[in-house]
């Protein structure tokens, strides 16, 4: 598939039209004040999202038959029979797209630039992991791609090219992809930690994010210190859409710097973050980093009104 951006040409786009989501019943939660935006009153009432969980190709079925036994009249009996039934393939997904496995594997590079991490960049880009560029610069986006990758798979989350990371890396055969597959919208993994970009049922892009920690916090609002601020840490699970958003640069919030926002309830935003770990650590925003809310914003990815689901 090509890709957009510098890094590669794709065709995305970006439309506020709801997720029909077959299956899931979204579920509420009391909302935080988001890592710094103002503490407001909870969005509108929570919508009801389902989906269905994505087909992988299937595989050609044998279906075998007990043996039947008919007795016909007297001195004659049938021998009994074995009928084998092959099934046609069903069509692939289209929410998954196969990927053929590297013919020269990466090699494990840890956090080392060079002409190898220009390879990983390019694989990480071709299996949907968002990075800036495949230039060869072991970097931030290149470190929170790989620990996006890592989380996907299910390993340490460390954000380098080590030898496990390198074979899964290079013999993956289909590209990354989140639960949604119909319409259009954010969908935010909290059990992975990871934030999915989908346009048209396909998963179009994957980012490392950090959402709510979940642990109650007391702080000294940064705006006004006689106001304490007190809340929960939770990203609330459920189908919510964007709402409000700040377009330019850093904002000074209640509870700290926060990037060119996208709300989509209450308080509670995707915005660029100057940390952004591999562990829920945030107030109860969904934190990327600057670069990547740069591109989201300049892709168009997050429009206002469109559905942002957030599930465990």
């Amino acid at each position: 598939m090509a890709h957009g951006a510098p890094c590669r040409q794709r065709v995305i786009l970006a439309t506020a039209a709801a997720a029909a989501l077959l299956g899931l019943a979204a579920c509420s939660s009391s909302t935080g004040s988001g890592d710094g935006g103002a503490v407001e009153a909870a969005a509108a009432p929570q919508e009801r999202a389902t989906t269905t969980v994505p087909r992988r190709p299937a595989t050609t079925t044998t279906t075998t038959l007990p043996p039947t036994t008919t007795t016909l009249p007297p001195t004659t009996t049938a021998a009994p029979t074995t009928t084998t039934t092959t099934l046609p393939p069903l069509p692939p997904s289209p929410a998954i797209e196969p990927i053929e496995a590297m013919a020269v594997p990466l090699s494990a590079i840890g956090s080392n630039s060079g002409d190898e991490a220009a390879r990983a960049q390019q694989r990480l880009l071709d299996l949907g992991f968002w990075l800036e560029a495949a230039d060869g610069q072991y970097g931030l986006t290149t470190r929170q791609a790989v620990m996006a990758f890592q989380k996907y798979v299910g390993l340490n989350a460390s954000g380098s090219l080590d030898g496990e990371t390198a074979a899964y890396l290079s013999n993956m055969t289909e590209q990354a992809y989140g639960r949604a597959d119909a319409g259009t919208m954010v969908e935010i993994d909290k059990a992975r930690q990871l934030l999915f970009m989908i346009v048209d049922g396909r998963t179009q892009w994957v980012f490392n994010t950090s959402t709510g920690s979940e642990v109650s916090y007391v702080e000294v609002n940064q705006k006004d210190p006689t106001v304490v601020e007190r809340g929960d840490s939770i990203t609330p699970a459920g189908l919510h859409r964007v709402n409000r958003e700040r377009p330019q640069g850093w904002w000074e919030g209640d509870l700290g710097r926060i990037y060119r926002p996208k709300y989509f309830v209450g308080g509670v935003a995707v915005h660029g973050s100057s940390s952004v770990p591999n562990y829920p650590a945030s107030h109860g925003c969904v934190r990327v980093t600057p670069q990547a809310m740069d591109f989201i914003w300049d892709a168009g990815l997050m429009p206002m009104s469109i559905p942002v689901w957030v599930h465990t």
